[in-house]
């Protein structure tokens, strides 16, 4: 018995230094900055409330990929679109802020017409 309580003793002094480190280790990849933007023209936009999207790269796999710009709508009234960024070899994908607060852009939106329609209904309804 007293061998099992010296085992378990010893046991315990030399695992808590383990348990309290914490050690974590992590791996990343990090990518240059992206090429400089691309030149092209810009078209007119479908209607009042369309808001232009600059064009952008965004990393795909080990290299950049440039996404053209587009007219969209805003998802809610007053917001207002945070183009992507790259600082210190990180990229941090283009959102909208406002009001409301973050939110991705979902490009179904520029698609259909159903969430302009809510969005309308909701307008109408506070009336």
């Amino acid at each position: 018995m007293r061998k099992l309580l010296q085992t378990l003793a010893i046991s315990a002094v030399l695992l808590a230094p383990a348990s309290v480190a914490d050690a974590q280790v992590s791996f990343g990849f990090r990518m240059g900055e992206p090429p400089a933007p691309r030149a092209y023209r810009v078209p007119r936009p479908p209607g009042a409330d369309y808001m232009w999207v600059e064009g952008y790269w965004y990393p795909q796999g080990s290299h950049y990929r440039w996404h053209d710009g587009y007219w969209t709508r805003p998802p809610y009234e007053g917001a207002y679109w945070v183009a992507p960024y790259h600082e210190r070899g990180q990229y941090f994908a283009g959102r909208w802020e406002g009001s409301r607060g973050y939110m991705d852009h979902d490009h179904r939106w520029d698609r259909g017409r159903q969430r302009d329609e809510r969005r309308d209904r909701r307008r109408d309804d506070r009336r």
